[in-house]
């Protein structure tokens, strides 16, 4: 069985992130989409309430699984036996920090493996802190966010304006 591992903070989880995913399940048996803790992230969401915002966008793949973790990803990748870690880039800095992102990871285990999905031009410019920056203001984050949680993250967003 070949499984793939996409991991992210995922914070929020946008529709970039949802065409990484379903492209990639497309080319594995099983695609484990891993909501990671990042210590030097300060995220807007819980871990938990990432992991059900990536459910809720992904509940129609049947061959997607969604988990959290912390810790390093090598670990996580050798405990899930994957082939492979997919990441998603959008610019030629994502390219590259991935690319390093992938040497360090093969220093700690030399089977990691990683493959690099270019994002859809009509994605390019979506991500989480754009999404959260223009929600924070009240803008229109339909078109960046998958339509099963528009309104989770717009509540979560106005929340945070009081």
């Amino acid at each position: 069985m070949k499984v793939l591992l996409f991991p992210g903070s995922f914070d929020p989880f946008t529709r970039g992130h949802r065409d990484i995913a379903r492209r990639a399940s497309r080319v594995c048996d099983k695609l484990v989409v891993a909501v990671m803790e990042n210590s030097a992230k300060q995220t807007l969401f819980t871990a938990e309430e990432r992991e059900e915002l990536v459910r809720l966008s992904l509940a129609d793949y049947d061959n997607i699984e969604v988990i959290s973790s912390s810790g390093l990803l090598v670990d996580l990748y050798k405990q899930l036996g994957c082939c492979a870690v997919v990441r998603g880039i959008r610019s030629e800095s994502d390219f590259r920090y991935e690319a390093e992102l992938a040497l360090a990871n093969r220093l700690l285990y030399p089977e990691y493996d990683c493959l690099l999905l270019p994002c859809r031009d009509d994605m390019s410019l979506i991500s989480s802190s754009i999404v959260k920056e223009v929600g924070h203001y009240g803008g229109d984050i339909s078109k960046m966010v998958p339509a099963e949680i528009v309104d989770i993250v717009k509540a979560k967003l106005m929340k945070g304006r009081i």
